[in-house]
């Protein structure tokens, strides 16, 4: 149900953007003929709906995975760690795995393509607004869970020598994302594995929470390494000896990040 203010029926918030102006202008009419939605604004361009958005924070918003200056993944990723409070839809032209890949990672709570029905797109966003994940769905499909696989296998070498900085997954999140690649359907696992199969969504829920971490934490580690550099280098101009970061912190950070993980974090950016 829509959250309630005052006794009243508070609207479902949303802003739209997407470079094709009638498909935009298509979600608008079909949100526009329901009583629980408000479209609050809408862009052709990703990096001016993050500006307006940070503006005025909206409950959803509907961002094209397509866009050739902000990446609707980067842009994700941005709204979701400066406005947690502002779930996003990601939409693309087709899915293919590493474009879905890329939006679970980015901390979307859907995607869809633009061929979606007009009462599947309002369902997903009242479901999305109450705080569920459907993009949780797509780890079902055999290609985004090797993806998922591989990328936390080549995730734990590195990460044994971090102090686990990075999350990694258990045994259990491990056995139901390797029968999802084998093509066993969640009826199938549950029995092969002896769980039900609310379990099994909240593994792939926490799965999906930990490719989220990991992703914003990589790209903090990321901009540290690019940063570093010129912090010190401003520190020590003009003759003096106040670095912005101590000498501990700036040796583990040596240690532990740059000269291990900057190879890594380059591999998977």
């Amino acid at each position: 149900m829509t959250p309630k203010k005052n006794g009243k029926m508070e609207k479902i918030k949303v802003f739209l953007s997407d470079p094709q102006v009638l498909f935009r202008e298509g979600i608008h009419f079909i949100l526009s003929g329901e009583d629980d939605f408000e479209v609050t604004g809408e862009t052709t361009a990703n990096q001016e709906a993050f500006s307006l958005i940070e503006t005025n924070p909206p409950n959803i918003a509907i961002l094209s995975m397509h866009d050739a200056k902000a990446d609707g993944a980067e842009i994700t990723r941005r709204i979701r760690r400066n406005m947690p409070s502002v779930s996003v839809i990601l939409i693309m032209d087709q899915k293919e795995p590493e474009k879905v890949f890329a939006a679970i990672k980015s901390g979307a709570g859907a995607c869809l393509t633009k061929d979606t029905e007009p009462e599947h797109l309002l369902d997903i966003i009242r479901v999305v607004a109450q705080g569920s994940l459907p993009i949780m769905d797509e780890l079902l499909n055999p290609a985004i869970a090797s993806l998922v696989l591989n990328e936390f296998e080549e995730l734990t070498a590195v990460n044994e020598q971090f102090d686990n900085l990075l999350a990694n997954l258990t045994p259990r999140e491990t056995q139901i994302l390797t029968a999802i690649v084998a093509d066993s359907k969640i009826e199938q696992i549950a029995v092969k594995l002896d769980i039900n199969e609310d379990t099994i969504r909240r593994n792939i829920r926490l799965i999906v929470n930990k490719l989220v971490s990991n992703e914003q934490t990589r790209n903090i580690i990321e901009a540290t390494q690019r940063n570093l550099p010129s912090l010190i280098r401003s520190g020590k101009a003009n003759g003096k000896s106040n670095d912005y970061v101590t000498r501990t912190e700036f040796n583990e950070f040596k240690d532990h990040l740059m000269e291990r993980l900057k190879s890594f974090i380059g591999e998977l950016a």
